[in-house]
């Protein structure tokens, strides 16, 4: 099932042992190479200050309360996890990654994302358009498919349609 970003930050990381909550996801941790999301920045419900990282494969559940985990050993100090450690110091954000066509037509920038919630792999990337790209205002959805290349600071897309430019066709 997939989930957009909202709903996947800011919510409650519980405990299964205690039954109560032990952090808040704060920002997903995104491998660009991937797009997969190798877990999550939390805030310690203990120390509020501290910030630890509950990754994927440690999370048991998620429900409408929240994500369930094991218990607060669960969650690793950010400095403790070797093997991401070239992940986490990239500090990528996809959100605001401007998205261009291989033709170097710009579509938009990335406005949001939805994750299948079993693997974390984010299927769909949703590309807010400028009011002149798309009178309609809505969103354009891109497919990981579609995807050709990521960078530092752009997304790089299969063109829409070969030899029609982006918006065409779309209603007015």
């Amino acid at each position: 099932m997939l989930q957009l970003s909202g709903s996947l930050l800011n919510r409650p990381v519980l405990s299964l042992r205690t039954g109560g909550q032990v952090a808040t996801t704060l920002s997903p941790i995104i491998n660009p190479n991937n797009l997969k999301i190798e877990g999550f920045y939390c805030q310690d419900a203990f120390e509020r200050k501290k910030i630890l990282v509950l990754l994927y494969q440690d999370i048991r559940d998620l429900l409408i309360d929240g994500f369930v985990v094991d218990d607060h050993d669960s969650l690793s100090e950010p400095g403790e996890l070797v093997r991401l450690r070239d992940i986490i110091n990239l500090h990528f954000e996809l959100t605001g990654k401007q998205v261009v066509t291989t033709s170097k037509n710009r579509l938009g920038k990335v406005v949001d994302y939805a994750a299948e919630i079993e693997t974390m792999y984010i299927q769909k990337v949703y590309v807010g358009q400028s009011i002149f790209k798309n009178p309609t205002g809505g969103n354009l959805g891109v497919d990981r498919s579609q995807i050709v290349e990521i960078t530092d600071k752009r997304i790089i897309v299969h063109d829409i349609l070969p030899g029609v430019p982006a918006g065409a066709g779309v209603p007015a």
